[in-house]
């Protein structure tokens, strides 16, 4: 009897240390896991927008395991890419962690958990074939838990007045203008890699934008003062590109997003609300080409979907209210 006590001791005792070891290991194993864990992020295009997102990445204390790689396709700006993306920033890792790339440089090797492709078509012959090649070649795809956001444009709605949404019809590459073809085309070669796209609206800051051109151009405005525009600043397209790599990718992959402020203005109250900004202050308001009256038209962004999906909202609710804050 003693003998058995003793064994169901030892028994139970040994159970209980391997039982703990195998806990010790599992945890040592996922601390180390955690700890030692990085996923990476390739922006391409580091512009104004794509700086921005840079920057927020970095920032993001929930994407402190991230390392960051702007891709671009000359280095005459690296210099002042990497002073807009670090400048000010605190984050003592964020150095170490952003890099710049030539899309020369990459080699087949050179795959990104995350990608998102933010160069504008100016600078592509064949935009949908760029996007495509940045999918397949750059993107490690869908089974590395990542995700393919292509920031695409508001300019792809046909229609003139309304509500758009997400979901509003756009037509095929086939039948659209050359401008909403090429963004169409890129949209399509994106959707058919499981990617996710942002129809952005008109993007702004203090010196880029719509209002920068018509105030200090010294030409005639096109279209009616009556017209509305639905606008975002960069800062907000870079926070709903970076909502997008926070979110689960199933809400991303293969779906379609829209965003701006939701504020839409005119094309009148643009120039009067740029004017309430110190650097504009002194300017004049030109003509515009059609002096219609009458109450505003033009369509207007539902972003429902995008702000709910995304957990997103802009952080400057209006472009009067940003302009104003800089007066």
């Amino acid at each position: 009897m003693k003998f058995l006590v003793c064994s169901m001791v030892v028994t139970t005792r040994a159970t209980f240390v391997l039982r703990l070891g195998i806990l010790l290991s599992t945890m040592a194993g996922t601390l180390s896991s955690s700890v030692s864990q990085t996923s990476s992020c390739a922006v391409v295009g580091a512009g104004v927008l794509g700086a921005s997102l840079c920057r927020q990445i970095l920032e993001d204390p929930l994407l402190a395991h991230v390392k960051v790689t702007g891709i671009t396709k000359t280095s005459n700006r690296h210099a002042s890419i990497r002073e807009q993306v670090l400048s000010g920033v605190t984050v003592e890792s964020a150095n170490e962690r952003f890099d710049l790339k030539l899309s020369d440089e990459l080699s087949d090797s050179d795959k990104f958990e995350n990608v998102v492709f933010c160069a504008p078509p100016s600078g592509f012959e064949d935009y949908p074939k760029a996007v495509h090649d940045a999918a397949k070649n750059v993107w490690a795809g869908p089974s590395a838990g990542g995700v393919f956001v292509f920031t695409s444009s508001g300019g792809v709605y046909s229609q003139d007045s309304g509500v758009v949404s997400a979901a509003t019809p756009v037509p095929s590459s086939s039948e659209a203008g050359p401008r909403a073809a090429r963004l169409l085309g890129a949209e399509e070669a994106c959707l058919s890699e499981e990617g996710c796209c942002i129809r952005l609206a008109g993007l702004y800051n203090l010196q880029r934008g719509a209002h920068n051109y018509w105030l200090t151009s010294g030409k005639e405005i096109a279209g009616s003062r009556n017209g509305l525009i639905n606008l975002l600043h960069y800062d907000d397209a870079a926070g709903v590109c970076l909502a997008a790599l926070k979110a689960e990718s199933d809400k991303c992959r293969g779906n379609i997003f829209i965003a701006s402020d939701s504020n839409p203005i005119t094309r009148l109250q643009i120039c009067e609300s740029a004017l309430k900004a110190a650097c504009y202050k002194d300017l004049k308001i030109p003509p515009f080409a059609v002096e219609a009256t009458g109450e505003p038209f033009g369509k207007t962004y539902d972003c429902t979907e995008t702000y709910s999906q995304l957990n997103w909202k802009p952080k400057y609710e209006s472009f009067d209210a940003f302009m104003t804050a800089n007066a």
